[in-house]
């Protein structure tokens, strides 16, 4: 397969400085972006003429006022025989409209300023509707992404102190067999019903009443309230995180810091093109909120997919291809995980393609990579024909249209960020940042020609990396300073709710957010990712292993599609548990004459030579990322089935539950380390 070495140029340009030593605290240095604010301060609001949006609710009113008959939230219609049709929109002044009838009618139904209301489901405009509806009258909303179960909607109810849900008719089954033990929930909204549509009684939770969006609505219109618009220090929303281990805790965040984390994003996305229509990701997950608040602030229009979860899950592709086609988004975002089955799909089209095809790909794509490693993001002269000719088929997969594709959530590999601005021609960021920081920390310049990185602190936060002496990484380390990445601004959360210890952990006395992850400072004071502080184990001869890192590095391998790397202190190896790709396995199966089966595959690997193609692919990944002879794995188990949300083995985040594969697969690491010597 043809190797496509990631753009890497020499650069001089700084894009953060070192702040003087009056302004750094502790011996740690520290790092502010450059920019026509940063260093001097940080930013919190947006630059004039929007230097009077502070909260969420203004960020809106904003929009409607400026924005009124312009199209903001769409679904696509479906006709008798559930054949899809054209996508339908809300304007800015229908939603204001609507989502001030909602709120009256939460008002007149007893949900007072402060008390606070789930979200629970799917992305859809009524979860956008019923969001807006929170801010204007002092609501907290509560996210719940909709594939938790039962007992952990229940914890969050609990915990949170609801007042009210709105959920999906979908999801409604699961918070009924609960409901009864969530004393606090006066109120359940269900949308997503056909007119007229009778709802369950709840006889077992007499203390909550139970009516469509469209009754609330409906109510608000009769019994019209005027808003109560919080202020910027009010709480907006409390995050849960997904909970790799143990119970969820829940993020506060104010206005204010959402507010300031998107001012940050456009403070360096000026140039950019908000203004046309665009897909996304769970509203549930910080990433999207910090999407969709920049979308209400620039007046674009945001489209919902019929599943707005089938970018991530088997079965539901072929929905979500032809959403993609008839919506035409011009701003994608995703997760690294869609990003990679993309790049691994047309380089297996490319290998398969007849001989005149392949060497006319890869002269395009030579010619553009050689481009962007002379700084030339336009792709050269040659550039716009290479589109034409060759990207355009490529482009048209996510409807021709993209101008903008964002990469969040985890690393991404630096030949697939160059994949993507190549084959897309696409201005490609990719954002770092944690839901206790409100969302983004640090995203590559949209004009910065080199990967693999990134980006400076965003102008709403300053960044540090403190000493990590047991990992050997201090800012002494030459010629580039390493430690774990803190953050401190406008940005940082204000704890976590009811969790004082937790909160300690996280933030320290001087306002610190310890985030966990390893960094360090490159070539024009860009931050890299390089390991994970957390999830951390000590092998048998006293070596440090961040199997997070591994797993990313091996996911490069194109045998691969999920990883679990697997170590203890009793042993001076690794091991892992794969997931092969089978859209790679398969035909390399079939050319060695193997079953055309996945799952036989796994069953009888040893005969048929697939552990050790796996297992070799995964070495050569290894060493070409720089892992150390310890980081490398001994032995793999390969399994048929993904790891899922569904099946427990990852958060709705799409993060691997450690304790729970470890369990799930203990039998397996314990016949891997069986034929392993002691060492």
């Amino acid at each position: 397969m043809m190797q496509h070495t990631a753009a890497q140029q020499p650069d001089e340009h700084q894009y953060s400085v070192v702040l003087p030593e009056a302004l750094t605290t502790n011996q740690w240095v520290v790092r502010r972006q450059v920019n026509a604010l940063s260093p001097q301060r940080l930013v919190d609001t947006f630059p004039a003429p929007h230097d009077d949006i502070f909260t969420l609710y203004d960020n809106l009113e904003s929009s409607i006022a400026e924005f009124g008959d312009s199209p903001y939230l769409g679904h696509r219609t479906s006709d008798a025989k559930g054949q899809p049709g054209p996508y339908v929109w809300q304007s800015y002044a229908e939603v204001g409209e609507v989502r001030s009838a909602i709120g009256s009618g939460m008002q007149h139904l007893g949900i007072q300023p402060g008390s606070g209301v789930g979200l629970y489901s799917v992305n859809t405009p009524e979860w956008c509707l019923v969001d807006a509806a929170c801010h204007a009258y002092s609501l907290v909303s509560v996210p719940l992404y909709d594939t938790l179960g039962p007992d952990t909607v229940k914890y969050i109810c609990n915990h949170a102190e609801l007042a009210a849900v709105a959920c999906s008719l979908e999801v409604l089954g699961k918070l009924l067999e609960v409901l009864h033990e969530c004393p606090t929930v006066r109120l359940l909204i269900v949308y997503g019903t056909r007119p007229h549509q009778r709802l369950p009684d709840v006889p077992a939770a007499p203390h909550c009443k139970i009516m469509t969006l469209d009754r609330v609505r409906a109510l608000g219109y009769k019994h019209p309230r005027p808003h109560h618009p919080p202020k910027p220090s009010d709480v907006a929303l409390i995050n849960y995180t997904s909970g790799t281990t143990g119970v969820p805790k829940g993020a506060v965040l104010t206005h204010s810091s959402i507010i300031a984390n998107a001012e940050s994003c456009a403070s360096c996305c000026e140039m950019l093109t908000w203004h046309l229509p665009r897909s996304y990701l769970p509203l549930a997950h910080i990433y999207e909120r910090f999407n969709f608040t920049l979308v209400t602030h620039y007046g674009a229009a945001a489209g919902f997919y019929r599943q707005a979860r089938c970018l991530y899950r088997r079965g539901n592709v072929l929905e979500l291809l032809e959403d993609i086609q008839e919506l035409r988004p011009t701003i994608f975002s995703s997760v690294p995980r869609l990003w990679n089955r993309i790049y691994d799909k047309v380089m297996a089209q490319i290998q398969a393609a007849n001989p005149v095809s392949r060497a006319l790909f890869n002269t395009a794509y030579q010619y553009k990579l050689a481009a962007l490693q002379r700084g030339d993001l336009s792709g050269g002269r040659l550039g716009p024909f290479w589109d034409r000719l060759v990207f355009s088929k490529i482009k048209a997969r996510v409807g021709g249209e993209v101008r903008l594709l964002t990469s969040g959530a985890s690393p991404i590999s630096p030949d697939v960020f160059d994949f993507l601005r190549i084959c897309f021609g696409a201005t490609v960021i990719e954002g770092y940042g944690m839901t206790e920081s409100s969302c983004l920390i640090s995203m590559t310049p949209p004009g910065d020609p080199r990967a693999g990185h990134v980006g400076p602190p965003s102008p709403a936060c300053e960044v540090k990396l403190e000493d990590i002496p047991e990992m050997g990484y201090t800012n002494a380390d030459q010629p580039h300073p390493r430690g774990e990445i803190c953050v401190r601004g406008p940005i940082v959360f204000q704890g976590y709710y009811k969790d004082e210890a937790n909160t300690r952990d996280a933030v320290d006395a001087h306002g610190w957010l310890h985030t966990g992850d390893v960094g360090t400072w490159i070539e024009g004071g860009r931050l890299k990712i390089i390991d994970r502080k957390k999830n951390i184990f000590k092998l048998a001869q006293g070596e440090y292993v961040a199997p997070e890192k591994i797993e990313n590095v091996y996911a490069r391998s194109p045998f691969v599609m999920q990883s679990f790397v697997y170590g203890n202190s009793l042993r001076a190896q690794l091991v892992a548990v794969v997931i092969p790709d089978p859209e790679y396995l398969l035909p390399w199966g079939k050319e060695r004459g193997l079953p055309a089966d996945l799952a036989q595959l796994c069953r009888t690997p040893q005969a048929s030579g697939v552990v050790h193609a796996v297992l070799k692919s995964m070495m050569e990944e290894g060493r070409a990322a720089g892992l150390k002879g310890f980081e490398q794995v001994a032995a793999v188990h390969l399994h048929p089935d993904p790891f899922s949300v569904e099946n427990g083995m990852m958060t709705p985040t799409f993060k691997l539950k450690r304790p729970q594969a470890q369990a799930a697969f203990q039998p397996d690491i314990d016949e891997m380390y069986s034929k392993l010597p002691q060492l």
